[in-house]
């Protein structure tokens, strides 16, 4: 009976594979063992140290990681995943009937990774791989930046207040450890303003509705011939997106020109940008209290058509993977960012690897 089980088994996850799992195109696209050598270093495993090694490979934890990325699981909801799916476990490497991940292995594992910087290497480290396979910064780079929900929280004025002035929650409740626990004072409330523009029958634009949102800003820069996020940070979201430039915009892309929407167009960044060499595509603000001139609209949306390329990041991203931040802090929240980015360049290379092999 055992032996029928096995040879059942077996048999679905054959056909798992002539449906077409996605799982095994990701596994044969990117190459996870690339990756031992920083997660090793950076979680500290020694030979037989104090503590000894985990009882799960790394690289299969980092595999879990990206899983629990593309579907923006709770780490709770991860743990029943892993043991659910068999397409996971084939993934994962694990067998059934041995033990996989609890909830606590993997919170644990993240912020081993979060708190040495390893996940920044990791990323950094298939940049490199991508170059290995050709996709070299070419074209330009785009800019931009995009706002990350987070749990909203409910303060008196005086805690606001105590936030603002930089104060960490353990300082504004002392004696109420559970409840600073669960308090985020890294996150911003802003105002969101977007949706598509409506018109008057006269023409003239209807005001845009301003919607308030607490949460994180994830930046990005992109390169504009192969769409891969470069270089990446996280911030409050009141953080103004035009001081992230010179943190974010390289001297490593072929090309000299840097797209951006005019919430980046600065007196300052543009002296930086001279300054390195680099060529501002970024769009201008139309001028207070006149209409825009003709030249400069056209400039503009000529602009936009090569700067709406990095809106599909964030639509996959939030689309696909249901990115929202569960976690608390901005620690916590660029590591779940960081993880979005690099689960979204893995798909950006199959998405490339299909293309080549089909033409």
């Amino acid at each position: 009976m055992e032996q029928r089980s096995l040879l059942g088994l077996s048999e679905h996850l054959d056909r798992l594979s002539k449906n077409g799992d996605p799982l095994e195109v990701l596994e044969a696209t990117v190459n996870f063992e690339y990756f031992r050598d920083w997660l090793v270093e950076g979680l500290g495993y020694g030979e037989g140290g104090k503590g000894g090694r985990p009882p799960f490979d790394p690289v299969s934890m980092f595999k879990a990681l990206i899983l629990q990325a593309q579907h923006n699981l709770s780490d709770a909801r991860m743990e029943f995943m892993i043991r659910d799916r068999l397409s996971w476990m084939r993934f994962l490497g694990f067998d059934l009937g041995v033990p996989t991940p609890d909830e606590n292995t993997i919170r644990l594992f993240r912020n081993k990774l979060t708190e040495t910087d390893t996940l920044k290497r990791v990323m950094k480290a298939f940049d490199w791989q991508l170059h290995k396979k050709g996709y070299i910064p070419m074209s330009g780079q785009i800019v931009d930046a995009s706002l990350v929900p987070a749990p909203k929280q409910r303060n008196t004025e005086s805690e606001k207040a105590a936030i603002k002035a930089g104060k960490s929650a353990r300082e504004i409740w002392p004696d109420e450890p559970a409840k600073a626990a669960q308090k985020d004072t890294d996150a911003r409330w802003t105002l969101k303003i977007g949706g598509k523009v409506r018109y008057r029958q006269d023409g003239t634009p209807l005001p845009q509705i301003a919607l308030p949102v607490f949460g994180y800003k994830s930046h990005i820069v992109i390169d504009r011939r192969f769409g891969f996020i470069r270089e990446s940070a996280v911030t409050s979201a009141a953080h103004a997106d035009g001081r992230m430039l010179s943190k974010l915009v390289t001297t490593q892309n072929t090309s000299s020109e840097v797209w951006a929407d005019s919430a980046y167009r600065s007196q300052k960044n543009e002296k930086w940008l001279s300054s390195k060499g680099l060529v501002s595509r970024i769009h201008r603000r139309k001028p207070a209290g006149h209409a825009m001139p003709q030249p400069m609209a056209r400039a503009n949306a000529a602009k936009s058509s090569v700067r709406a390329a990095v809106e599909h990041v964030f639509a996959h991203q939030k689309n696909r993977f249901g990115l929202f931040i569960r976690t608390i802090g901005i620690a916590r929240a660029e590591a779940k960012m960081l993880l979005a980015n690099i689960a979204y360049n893995f798909d950006r290379l199959i998405f490339h690897e299909r293309a080549k092999a089909a033409g």
